[in-house]
């Protein structure tokens, strides 16, 4: 087997460990990666704003509110207007966005994250070099992404 191929299978073999988690976290706690990955950043600290998670997803805030509409939805978080700032809404979760939060499968870039960490630094470099000139050459450097591992369209991380 040649270089091409090993690099082609590897992709695949990241695409498909993607795909696989997207379903079993869909399965398991009713939830995409994405709405799973609001749901965390929401849980940190007990609330968040939609311009808050949009910054740390790194998804337009059209996008967030689309994620929150479905979260709000299905009992999972609450908007609350801000008590200091009555422009500002807050976003809280629900005790059943905890019980999701605890109940959900390990994510994928948790563990991703846990095993990158444990690299050494020029390992980790390698990685991330190596990763972004892949997607160069996918001509997709350029694309909107956010750090959570699914490999869903746009339309999917909204939950529509």
């Amino acid at each position: 087997m040649d270089r091409i191929d090993t690099s082609l299978i590897a992709l695949r073999r990241i695409l498909r460990a993607t795909e696989i988690f997207g379903r079993e976290i869909k399965q398991s706690a009713g939830v995409t990666p994405v709405q799973f990955r609001v749901l965390q950043i929401i849980g940190e600290t007990g609330q968040a704003t939609a311009k808050a998670i949009s910054e740390r997803t790194r998804v337009s805030q059209a996008t967030v509110t689309s994620l929150v509409d479905k979260l709000v939805r299905d009992g999972m978080v609450l908007r609350e207007k801000s008590t200091y700032d009555r422009r500002q809404t807050n976003i809280h979760l629900t005790p059943k966005g905890k019980q999701t939060l605890i109940d959900a499968p390990d994510p994928l870039q948790q563990r991703f994250v846990r095993k990158f960490s444990a690299l050494e630094d020029w390992e980790q470099a390698m990685i991330v070099a190596s990763l972004e000139r892949v997607a160069t050459m996918l001509d997709a450097k350029d694309l909107d992404a956010s750090p959570v591992l699914d490999g869903g369209d746009i339309k999917h991380f909204e939950g529509n």
